[in-house]
Formats: C-alpha cells, sequence, structure tokens
C-alpha cells in the first residue's frame, strides 16, 4: 500500500510538471489519467503490481 501510494504520488507530480512544462496538454492528460484509472481494473493490474514489487525489491536489494 505505501508503495502504491508513493507511486501514485509520484505519477502526479510527473503529470503536473508535464503540463505546466508544456510537454502534454491537458487533454492527453486527461486521457492518459482514465487510461490509467481503467487499466488498474483489469487482470492486467496483478502483472503490473507484480512487476513494480520485483523492481523495488531488486533496487532495495542493491543498497544493502
Amino acid at each position: 500500500m505505501v508503495i502504491s501510494l508513493s507511486l501514485v504520488l509520484l505519477f502526479a507530480i510527473v503529470l503536473f510538471v508535464l503540463i505546466r512544462g508544456k510537454s502534454i496538454k491537458p487533454g492527453p492528460a486527461v486521457v492518459a489519467v482514465l487510461f490509467g484509472f481503467f487499466l488498474a481494473q483489469t487482470t492486467a493490474r496483478d502483472d503490473i503490481n507484480d512487476f513494480l514489487n520485483q523492481i523495488t525489491e531488486t533496487i532495495s536489494a542493491i543498497g544493502t
């Protein structure tokens, strides 16, 4: 849960910076957010979560 919330916050900040820097316009940003929202409701959610958990475990193992 902590990792999920942290990633949501990180992606929200990145999206905000992209909109402010005019790298992405508000319309495509809304589409990207909606895509993520609907993707989270599919069966791909579990695979994506497993992948992200493996990445975070690998990164934390590098530090030890």
